[in-house]
């Protein structure tokens, strides 16, 4: 596991990671043979070109709001909101406006 997993104590994810103008920043939490917790914050208008991973995607929105486009269909997502971003299926995202979100991928 990465060092953030073994501290001890409460985490506010919404403040641990912070916005940077122009970028896309991650930080991960966790990250094992079983599968990756990650955060990210995406400054406005900042994207994530469609692709496709072996397993399931769990989004969890924690500020802001994102459009994430799935095969066709396009969702708006918002602060206290999740999606499911199914396995082998091309998806993409876009930040409508600031956005933060923890990433949950489950490989086994």
């Amino acid at each position: 596991m990465t060092q953030e997993t073994r501290d001890k104590g409460p985490m506010n994810l919404v403040q641990a990671i912070q916005y940077q103008d122009d970028a896309v920043v991650s930080r991960t939490l966790i990250k094992t043979d079983a599968g990756t917790v990650t955060l990210f914050a995406f400054d406005k208008g900042q994207e994530l070109s469609e692709h496709t991973t072996p397993f399931d995607a769990l989004v969890q929105v924690l500020d802001g709001e994102a459009e994430i486009r799935i095969n066709q269909d396009t969702y708006s997502v918002g602060a206290g909101e999740l999606l499911i971003m199914p396995a082998n299926e091309p998806h993409a995202l876009r930040a409508v406006e600031q956005f933060k979100m923890l990433l949950t991928m489950i490989k086994a």
